[in-house]
């Protein structure tokens, strides 16, 4: 017969209502098991606006097979949980910047446990404080002084239209409403890989006569994974300065090239009073497939990776997909994990900053972790549509030495291949 720890009141009894006590529970009065914990750690994060939910666990493990870091290294919400309740102080813990919000825990948690609140919520907290990692810092102080996380000059942010060899019209040149305000964002518009997708972006547009302008020198990030990583005053101020550019200009719509951008318009701006209808570049495109007359056949074998800010955070899977299965002799090869159960590159959530922090914690990158799985495809080209997507997984396609096994191309570079 089981014996109720709570009927046991002292420490020599050896029968509890009649019943013998077994070798085990002798051993527990031996150890003195404490079975009362502190909340102090968990009670410090719950109290936290936004960061409520993290007292909602109830340890189920759901999210630590679908959690990407977990996959190389040690972490999920259930452990996050798990040390609270041991008392490891979240605000100062390592365990706080590796997380990506790629949300894939959210999308099997039961009990609703917001990591994409949590995390922002609580960084914010130790932004405050200084407690910030060093390449994550230098991050927002270029974000902060020059306008992207770059450090590049603000001057030379449309420099790349010169590259493009196309008309890319600039808003406060050509002075006239546009149907589309197309928000370039920071790293296509600076890392030479992105400036290569914006000008086949730009192509593409002129051949299927969109009206379209730029923002040019006054566009600045939208510093959307500057929020999530705990900046959500450098966020503020440049979504202000961003709202008023839209309020300057007269559009229609407003298409970007980055998932973080578009998470940020459609999320975050509304909060301030700022509603668009915003589109992201697979999506706008996918409506014009019977206007682009593709003239070559490429032949390859792809696979493709789903951004975890376009497919999980705001639901489009198709329009990147219609684009790829349109271009002529293309051959689309799922890797296991897609859609909704698609791994993350690494880069959400302040992680683009964060890769010599994540090297001491992690077996290999995120992005290594993914090339792996797009060479065991027999894919070609791995194909992409977010700009911290191109140079992260050619990097890692070095790395994990699958040089001339894969490359790494933006969809728009392969539509404007075949045409």
């Amino acid at each position: 017969m089981p014996v109720d720890k709570n009927q046991i009141v002292e420490k020599d009894k050896a029968v509890v209502d009649g019943v013998e006590l077994s070798a085990e529970w002798n051993r527990f009065f031996e150890q003195r098991v404490v079975f009362d914990y502190d909340t102090t750690a968990l009670d410090k994060v719950t109290e936290i606006e936004g960061a409520e939910s993290m007292g909602w666990c109830y340890q189920c493990g759901q999210c630590v097979p679908v959690c990407p870091v977990d996959n190389v290294g040690e972490y999920g919400p259930r452990k996050i949980f798990r040390n609270l309740q041991l008392g490891i102080d979240l605000f100062t813990s390592d365990d706080l910047w590796k997380c990506t919000t790629c949300m894939n825990c959210l999308r099997v948690c039961p009990k609703d446990v917001n990591m994409i609140d949590i995390m922002p919520a609580i960084r914010a907290e130790a932004v405050m404080d200084a407690n910030v990692p060093e390449e994550l810092q230098e991050a927002f102080e270029n974000t902060f002084e020059y306008g992207n996380p770059l450090g590049e000059s603000q001057r030379k942010r449309a420099d790349w239209i010169k590259e493009t060899g196309s008309e890319v019209p600039i808003m406060k040149e050509i002075k006239r409403p546009v149907d589309v305000l197309w928000f370039v964002e920071c790293y296509p518009a600076y890392h030479s890989r992105g400036k290569e997708a914006s000008a086949a972006l730009a192509k593409v547009l002129n051949l299927l006569g969109v009206d379209f302008g730029v923002l040019g020198t006054e566009e600045k990030c939208s510093c959307d994974s500057q929020r999530l990583a705990g900046e959500t005053g450098l966020f503020e101020e440049f979504a202000e300065h961003n709202i008023g550019l839209f309020k300057k200009y007269q559009f229609n719509k407003i298409m970007v090239t980055d998932p973080h951008a578009l998470n940020a318009f459609k999320k975050e701006y509304p909060k301030m009073g700022a509603e668009y209808e915003v589109e992201h570049y697979t999506t706008f495109l996918a409506k014009y497939l019977d206007k682009l007359n593709f003239s070559k056949t490429l032949n390859y074998k792809v696979t493709f990776h789903d951004p975890c800010y376009l497919g999980r955070h705001n639901g489009e899977f198709e329009a990147p997909r219609k684009l790829i299965e349109a271009i002529p002799g293309v051959e689309l090869i799922e890797m296991p994990r897609c859609k909704q159960q698609s791994y993350c590159c690494g880069g959400g959530g302040g992680g683009m900053w964060l890769d010599g922090f994540m090297a001491d914690h992690i077996s290999e990158r995120l992005s290594e972790n993914r090339v792996r799985e797009a060479v065991a495809t027999g894919a070609d080209v791995l194909v992409v549509c977010c700009p911290y997507e191109v140079s992260r997984f050619e990097d890692a396609v070095k790395s994990t030495g699958n040089e001339g096994k894969l490359q790494v191309k933006d969809i728009i570079e392969l539509i404007v291949e075949a045409l």
